[in-house]
């Protein structure tokens, strides 16, 4: 199995990974052993992770979840389900 995951780091910002071991993961991010990014922004918090079976699925995802604004990946992390893009623009085309 592999994991997109979502951290919110001590300053209120977000950092989003893959992995195929998510433990592991954030016990590498919490120790300062992650990213550049979260071993300056500790302690790290778990707030949002999807399960993929294959590990580049979860890749990208994990670019498209990047590119987003602070905003929406709140709404991604709150709303706890995958939040598409497309879906959201057909919805909205409904109305």
């Amino acid at each position: 199995m592999a994991w997109v995951y979502i951290l919110k780091c001590n300053d209120d910002t977000y950092y989003t990974g893959s992995t195929k071991d998510l433990d592991r993961r954030i016990e590498q991010h919490q120790i300062g052993l992650g990213a550049n990014y979260t071993k300056k922004r500790l302690p790290v918090k778990l707030v949002y992770s999807e399960e993929y079976k294959r590990i580049d699925d979860a890749f990208t995802r994990e670019k498209q979840i990047q590119n987003w604004s602070q905003k929406k990946k709140e709404a991604l992390i709150k709303g706890g389900g995958k939040f598409s893009l497309k879906k959201a623009t057909k919805e909205s085309n409904k109305k």
